[in-house]
């Protein structure tokens, strides 16, 4: 991959894909395609006409819709249908299409619940799910073996890696859909604009997760493009093992909320602990640089913004 080349992100309008075309223009990337409007990764019909007219040399899978607890026990269904069909589509139409290289991003999520930690890809498929995003996961799991299957019928230059739980500008704060750092932002923010004495979290606070922002994980999903060809997946992570209630704590800081933090042990933690076992990335050559408060405000600032604060929206 150069700077002449045809780079096309799937999903560039989710938190990852949106890092990856900051990333990839700040590096000098030229040709990086943003069809308007953007191919429907559900309909074969679509990406297989875009595939064939654009030509893309290299693409990152980063197309699929996501959720957090929330939204992955409202909806499955649409998760994992979601996800399926964006895998099915866009490697296939790839593999028509002459597309020379292909990066697909799976989840944490589809590692075994009880995989011991930190997580290695070894550890996949050797135990059950997180009954909470199973469908979804299920759906990862997918898209990572029909890498792998395209790899050996085809011979084609196909990769998966699998992130860590990433966060940053453009993240998504819907009360449903958000994922637990843009989700803990939104609710300590309204608590601190309700001048609330405390804010009520989901779950013990107790559960482990590794967490990634999104420009570093954009500037290793380049790293991996570049240097990485195996197999089996890669994990791709940073360095930040923070528990919920230390991510929480850490938030708070940056909002400048000076209530309580109460944690509804009612509600459901998830996995209890999610760490990335990223020492074979590490190996190559690459480290992230960024730095959790300064990652954390620069998520936080973009909420403010997109949200008209400091009034931003109060959800009932």
């Amino acid at each position: 991959m150069n700077p002449e080349s045809r780079i096309y992100v799937a999903g560039r309008k989710t938190l990852i894909g949106a890092a990856l075309l900051r990333r990839l223009k700040a590096g000098g990337y030229t040709r990086v395609i943003e069809p308007s409007p953007d191919p429907d990764a559900g309909d074969p019909r679509q990406v297989d006409r875009f595939f064939e007219t654009a030509r893309p040399d290299y693409v990152f899978c980063a197309a699929g819709r996501s959720g957090g607890i929330l939204a992955n026990q409202k909806y499955p269904a649409d998760l994992m249908r979601d996800n399926l069909l964006s895998a099915c589509h866009l490697l296939e139409s790839a593999r028509r299409h002459g597309t020379k290289k292909l990066l697909y991003l799976a989840s944490s999520c589809s590692y075994p619940k009880h995989a011991s930690q930190p997580m290695k890809v070894e550890s996949l498929l050797t135990g059950p799910l997180e009954a909470t995003n199973e469908g979804y996961a299920v759906a990862k799991i997918a898209g990572l073996t029909l890498c792998r299957a395209y790899r050996r019928q085809y011979g084609v230059k196909f990769v998966c890696g699998i992130p860590g739980d990433p966060f940053g500008p453009g993240d998504d704060f819907d009360p449903e859909d958000s994922h637990v750092v843009a989700a803990l932002i939104r609710k300590i923010h309204e608590a601190k604009e309700a001048q609330a004495g405390s804010a009520t979290l989901w779950g013990t606070g107790a559960p482990r997760r590794g967490f990634i922002y999104a420009d570093d994980l954009a500037e290793a999903c380049i790293f991996v493009m570049l240097r990485y060809d195996g197999s089996e997946p890669i994990n791709i992570a940073g360095d930040w093992d923070l528990s919920i209630r230390e991510l929480a704590e850490a938030i708070r800081d940056v909002v400048g909320f000076q209530g309580t933090l109460f944690f509804d042990s009612s509600k459901p933690d998830g996995c209890p602990v999610k760490v990335l076992d990223s020492s074979p990335l590490f190996g190559m050559g690459w480290r992230p640089t960024g730095k959790l408060h300064e990652a954390l405000k620069a998520t936080y600032d973009w909420f403010l913004e997109k949200t008209d604060a400091p009034s931003a929206r109060i959800s009932s």
